[in-house]
């Protein structure tokens, strides 16, 4: 007899909302919103509303996000974008990834397929002529053979370490260097810490975004769209690291958006045709409840 199954329930509200001085003519609109669903997590509901009426058609892009791009007609002197889900998580934490026997130990080598889709992910974004951190990482190898799993939660947790978190609204995100150099750090900085730190190994590591299911609520990220990363490991698949936390898997995170950078994990992108300080105020407001 199967016993009940685990996991947790959690419905999350993201409203985007823009006020603008005087009517502006919107021009099309990116939205990555809809949760992504795989075998641990599992979309039960999902609406998006959007003000002032628009026409929304659906496409899945490159990465496999689910992309809603909105088109506009007239002018308005407000734009609201809101949308709710509801999931079941079933991962649970301390599950350990089960990798193919030649990728237990690092340094190995991707096969021909995985390489093919994996190459991209595995090339660093950030210009670093001076191989600072390649040296940085370098210092944590222990060896010329590691455990990889150990290894890339150690790589996690050296970055955890390596700046107090803040909460920086604004978007944008900061170099990797500039994390090491500052010592603060948002979660998409930590995220891009860790990506491009496993990318100078040869791992192919994309970045995530969405929320974090945080039954506590009271850790960073928790009322806020959050960010980290999943390497591609052979017998696994793409595993979780929330370097703002130090943690792996994803028994606690509802993602929404991959891809090789931050910015293509945008949640609301789009223009406007009218006077360039024409917007006035930008809300951000996102509403995460959990359930055992």
């Amino acid at each position: 007899m199967g016993g009940m199954e685990r996991g947790m329930r959690v419905w999350i509200s993201h409203r985007t909302s823009y006020f603008y001085h005087q009517p502006v003519a919107l021009g099309l609109h990116r939205l990555m919103l809809r949760p992504r669903e795989d075998r641990e997590h599992r979309l039960l509901a999902f609406t998006l509303d959007i003000t002032p009426d628009c026409r929304v058609a659906w496409a899945t892009d490159v990465y496999g996000n689910a992309v809603a791009t909105a088109a506009f007609e007239g002018e308005t002197p407000v734009l609201v974008v809101e949308s709710r889900a509801e999931l079941k998580l079933v991962g649970a934490p301390g599950d350990v990834p089960q990798l193919d026997p030649f990728a237990q130990t690092y340094p190995f080598a991707y096969s021909g397929p995985d390489w093919t889709v994996a190459d991209p992910f595995a090339l660093p974004v950030y210009f670093d002529p001076q191989a600072r951190l390649a040296a940085w990482v370098g210092a944590i190898v222990m060896g010329p053979a590691v455990p990889t799993l150990a290894l890339l939660q150690d790589i996690n947790t050296a970055v955890q370490r390596s700046a107090r978190y803040e909460v920086r609204a604004q978007g944008g995100t900061q170099g990797p260097l500039d994390t090491l150099d500052r010592g603060i750090a948002s979660c998409r900085d930590f995220a891009v810490l860790f990506a491009e730190a496993v990318r100078t190994l040869g791992f192919a590591a994309r970045l995530v975004s969405g929320y974090l299911a945080n039954p506590g609520g009271s850790a960073p990220g928790t009322a806020s769209t959050h960010a980290w990363v999943e390497v591609f490991l052979p017998g696994a698949g793409w595993v979780a690291f929330d370097p703002t936390h130090g943690t792996m898997g994803g028994h606690n995170l509802v993602g929404v958006a991959a891809g090789r950078t931050m910015e293509e994990t945008t949640p609301v992108s789009g223009t406007y045709a009218g006077r360039s300080d024409a917007l006035r105020q930008m809300l951000v407001e996102v509403e995460v409840e959990v359930t055992a």
